[in-house]
C-alpha cells in the first residue's frame, strides 16, 4: 500500500476537472467500472451527478468504501 496520491484530469459532462486520489482508490475504481461494464469516466460522472455540494474526490472515496462494505465485489 503506497498511499501515493495521483492527480488525473478527466472530462465530465463537457468540462474538464482534476481528481486527486490515492493509487489504491484509482485501482478500485477501475475494477468497479469493469464489473459494471462502464468506462472509468462514466462511473466518475455518475458519482459526480449524485454528490451534491461535496468534494468529488471525497465522494469517490465514499463510493468505493460503500461498494466494498456492501459486498458488491
Amino acid at each position: 500500500m503506497s498511499g501515493r496520491v495521483l492527480k488525473r484530469s478527466i472530462m465530465i459532462d463537457g468540462h474538464r476537472t482534476s481528481v486527486s486520489l490515492e493509487d489504491e482508490f484509482w485501482t478500485a475504481m477501475k475494477s468497479i467500472a469493469g464489473l459494471r461494464n462502464v468506462t472509468l469516466t462514466d462511473l466518475i460522472a455518475s458519482i459526480d451527478r449524485r454528490r451534491g455540494d461535496g468534494n468529488l474526490s471525497s465522494a469517490i472515496r465514499v463510493f468505493v468504501l460503500a461498494h466494498y462494505r456492501d459486498g458488491k465485489t
